[in-house]
């Protein structure tokens, strides 16, 4: 077990201002605080992924890449948007992956969580997602899983979870989260991230 707390980046697969996912990544994040050192890693600031800039590449995608090759792990809180995954994180996860061998998603620990007001909350979407990110050679969590379906209040404007069975539900999560970072993390050469 290490002792130091792994860093963390956590990316909301939403530039909406007052997203539930933004909610339910200060929620995840005050419950895990002390275990890991989190960074929040914006992507709302992004261009289009275009190869023809990749001579020069504008300063955002410089600091997303670098803040992103500075974690050993990142959670995905991300919505769904027509059954897959928004088009903000996906062109976030281009940029990271390309030259391909610049690839910062390699060997970072990954895990995939959101909500949705809908039933089956993300899930679609998260599936697509994790599609993408075992092509780019990220360790991912891939049970428990987490599909949260918010309903209104519960999760305060400042990360607070209401429902005591969802938030029992989301510390085992984190808990779970931060033991998969460890093993993946005492066993991947870091030459590999």
């Amino acid at each position: 077990m290490t002792t130091t707390r792994p860093r963390t980046g956590i990316i909301v697969g939403s530039n909406r201002r007052e997203s539930i996912n933004r909610r339910l990544a200060l929620a995840l994040a005050k419950l895990i605080e002390d275990r890991l050192d989190l960074t929040w890693i914006r992507i709302d600031d992004l261009p289009l992924y275009n190869q023809d800039l990749e001579g020069h590449r504008p300063d955002a995608v410089t600091r997303f890449t670098g803040e992103v090759a500075s974690t050993t792990a990142v959670l995905f809180v991300s919505p769904e948007h027509n059954r897959s995954l928004t088009a903000v994180l996906k062109n976030a996860i281009d940029w990271g992956s390309k030259p391909t061998e610049q690839n910062v998603w390699r060997g970072r620990t990954a895990a995939i969580t959101g909500t949705s007001y809908g039933v089956i909350g993300t899930a679609v979407g998260q599936q697509h997602l994790r599609s993408i990110l075992a092509f780019c050679n990220s360790p991912l969590m891939n049970a428990i899983e987490a599909y949260i379906q918010f309903t209104p209040n519960l999760i305060t404007d400042d990360g607070e979870v209401t429902d005591e069975t969802t938030r029992d539900f989301l510390v085992t999560y984190m808990k779970e989260y931060h033991a998969f970072i460890t093993r993946v993390y005492m066993a991947i050469p870091r030459s590999a991230g």
